[in-house]
């Protein structure tokens, strides 16, 4: 595979990779970051999307060598030194690891709750941390698919990748629309949808048996659900101490699974 030196920041043939934290937050189009040994190692071995390039430090070739003989012989394998690399990337990049690749065409909703029976459904969560640890969460936990509003960060933000361990990067998901469409289409492929809320007149998730079809909707933290999508789903409550009022959204989604699959 082609192994190429870059001694130079500007090299168009990095473009990619520069300036990574500002290009993040506006957005790079169909493109997206990986960085990180362990996200690379999912890429590689399990991701469904397309990879690009790889760009590496310099001493980050030779611990790699295993990852980097499975790809694909014309993926092109960037190496520079340490402070090209962070030039590069406008920081440093401790790790030395990154790689670029493709989202591809979005799946749709219908699809993935066809083939699912234990899904998540995300409404309004702007934080890419919490994200990150829902996938997390779901994978661990035996969830399909998760579905986020348009309104979420997205999943394949490269803190969002790293914070989910790489489960971003297979587990089956779709980031768009509002999430009374997702509530929708979820009813529509027979689920039963249970609407998280620290509400004291909600259902007690210990007191309730698991549907053959469970989709969790959860809120951004702060807020929570709205009434309007707690009202098109059954509401269940986790319960907690009195002196707490919430758990973390991620959390609450470890909880609920949790209780899914006993």
């Amino acid at each position: 595979m082609p192994i190429v030196d870059i001694t130079d920041a500007n090299d168009p043939r990095i473009a990619a990779y520069t300036q990574i934290k500002e290009r993040d937050l506006t957005g790079r189009g169909d493109r997206f970051i990986v960085e990180g040994k362990v996200t690379l190692g999912v890429l590689v071995e399990r991701s469904v999307f397309g990879i690009e390039s790889l760009f590496l430090s310099e001493t980050r070739l030779e611990p790699l060598s295993h990852i980097i003989a499975a790809i694909d012989p014309d993926i092109p394998v960037y190496v520079a030194r340490q402070t090209v690399m962070d030039d590069v990337a406008g920081f440093s990049i401790h790790r030395g690891v990154l790689a670029c690749a493709r989202k591809g065409q979005p799946r749709m909703v219908a699809d993935i709750v066809a083939a699912a029976s234990t899904t998540l459904l995300l409404a309004g969560l702007s934080n890419h941390d919490n994200v990150g640890a829902c996938f997390r969460n779901a994978a661990a936990l035996g969830a399909d698919a998760v579905l986020l509003d348009g309104e979420s960060c997205d999943p394949l933000y490269r803190k969002a990748i790293r914070v989910s361990a790489g489960t971003a990067l297979w587990l089956p998901f779709v980031h768009a629309g509002p999430a009374e469409d997702h509530i929708v289409a979820a009813k529509a492929a027979g689920f039963d949808i249970w609407a998280l809320t620290p509400r004291a007149s909600a259902a007690d998730i210990r007191t309730l048996e698991r549907p053959e079809k469970l989709a969790l909707l959860l809120g951004a933290e702060g807020p929570g659900l709205p009434d309007s999508l707690i009202e098109a789903a059954t509401p269940v409550r986790i319960p907690m101490a009195a002196t707490v009022d919430s758990l973390n959204v991620a959390t609450a989604a470890a909880v609920a699974l949790s209780h899914a699959m006993a």
